[in-house]
């Protein structure tokens, strides 16, 4: 990347084409550059007569002439100079986040279940924005995902220590946006993600269906790829089944691999279950590992339960650690996905997730448009998902059996139409059955 002094001598001739000398220096000699990169060029003066002149009649000179250096759109702030110091402490890169130590590459269990995706995260982690940039992992709650993004940062933490390692959230990212937005914060918004060396992002999912956290994660994912920088992303699902994802991020997310990851086998689940025995400092007899591996097959985070409540019922209650003892007091841990319902309370977290709407906000009575629909939509779900009597789904929401039937029909007859609502209400399905 060419030097500021050289990029912002090629603004100045510019500009100075345009308004002709004399008008360029009066309002440019005292104005120097903070920063610039490759999506952003930041300014001070130290006045505000110059900031208001500059950003009222020469703003598009200085973004005409910083399109022609990098040929795409970039960002232009004027501070004030008594500003500058604020800015750019504000603007110090994040220290790296200590992530759960239990997530490395060396604690992550590998059976056929996992072993391209572990085998993609490994190379990943040697190689960042190298063969596999996106790296999207995706499958089912609770089977390793998590895990496999912490054992991506922590290796490349260790190799690279100054690398911007930033994480976050689908539901997060779009919470973020929303808070800076409404606090005129976009500016430090963009810096933090479109500064990141590595960028991961859990549960893409969830912006999906969102046009402005789709519309600002596609110019950030754009800006990191192009800058050669690491994208790592996870999901319940593979994007083609992400139907409110826009189609180009879905193209986006096909640039670099997609590597599942399913439910683990019964050797790995073997291979869990004593491994986390060992970590415990719990013996295990086999006879009883075989045993919760044959019944407990959901997904990892539900293994690794299951003996973490073993070693509780013997700590606690001194229960022998055989086969019998375990039967019993694991029994609720491995009912039939048949027999497994939701709860009410699970059903309006992921409603409230989906719609980014606070859970008191979706039980309480507030009727604008997106929170009457997110309203109905949970109360169609309790309906049809748990066992519910219209009157206590009415009390779950402090409404009358009426208003549930109401809210059913309305949303019955969209789904009856096809259309967004139908693809909402599968989408939240798919999120609440990923955490039975």
């Amino acid at each position: 990347m060419p030097s500021a002094a050289f990029i912002w001598a090629k603004v100045l001739g510019h500009i100075e084409n345009k308004m002709g000398a004399a008008a360029t220096s009066a309002w440019f000699d005292d104005t120097n550059v903070v920063e610039i990169t490759d999506h952003q060029l930041i300014l001070s003066t130290p006045y505000e007569y110059q900031q208001d002149v500059i950003q009222r009649r020469c703003m598009e000179y200085i973004q005409d002439a910083m399109r022609e250096l990098y040929n795409q759109e970039v960002e232009v702030v004027v501070l004030l100079e008594e500003n500058v110091e604020e800015y750019k402490s504000r603007m110090e890169k994040p220290k790296f986040v200590e992530f759960n130590p239990e997530f490395t590459f060396e604690k992550f269990v590998v059976g056929s279940s996992n072993r391209f995706a572990h085998a993609a995260a490994v190379a990943v982690a040697n190689n960042p924005a190298g063969a596999y940039n996106p790296l999207l992992i995706y499958g089912p709650s609770g089977l390793g995902k998590t895990h496999l993004l912490y054992a991506i940062a922590a290796e490349i933490h260790k190799q690279h220590p100054n690398y911007n390692i930033v994480y976050i959230k689908g539901d997060q990212f779009t919470n973020e946006l929303v808070a800076a937005l409404q606090e005129g914060r976009n500016i430090e918004f963009r810096s933090k993600y479109r500064n990141a060396d590595l960028f991961l992002m859990d549960d893409i999912q969830f912006i999906a269906g969102k046009a402005s956290t789709e519309e600002e994660f596609f110019h950030t994912f754009n800006t990191l790829y192009e800058a050669k920088k690491q994208i790592v992303l996870t999901s319940d699902r593979p994007p083609e089944e992400m139907l409110k994802l826009e189609d180009r991020l879905k193209t986006r997310f096909q640039w670099g691999l997609q590597a599942d990851i399913i439910p683990p086998d019964y050797e790995t689940r073997m291979a869990i279950i004593k491994n986390k025995a060992t970590s415990l400092g719990l013996e295990m007899p086999d006879d009883v590992c075989a045993y919760i591996a044959e019944n407990v097959t959901s997904n990892v985070r539900q293994i690794e339960g299951t003996v973490k409540k073993i070693m509780a019922y013997q700590k606690l209650n001194g229960m022998n650690i055989d086969v019998p003892s375990v039967s019993r007091a694991i029994k609720d841990m491995y009912k039939g996905k048949t027999e497994a319902l939701p709860t009410p309370s699970l059903i309006i977290s992921e409603v409230s997730r989906f719609y980014s709407i606070p859970e008191s906000t979706l039980r309480g009575t507030l009727k604008n448009k997106g929170t009457a629909e997110a309203r109905q939509v949970a109360m169609y779900l309790i309906r049809q998902l748990t066992n519910l009597s219209l009157p206590d789904i009415g009390r779950e929401f402090g409404k009358d059996h009426s208003t549930v039937i109401y809210a059913i029909r309305k949303v019955e007859k969209a789904m009856d139409q096809g259309g967004v609502l139908a693809e909402t209400i599968r989408d939240i399905t798919a999120n609440i059955n990923n955490r039975l």
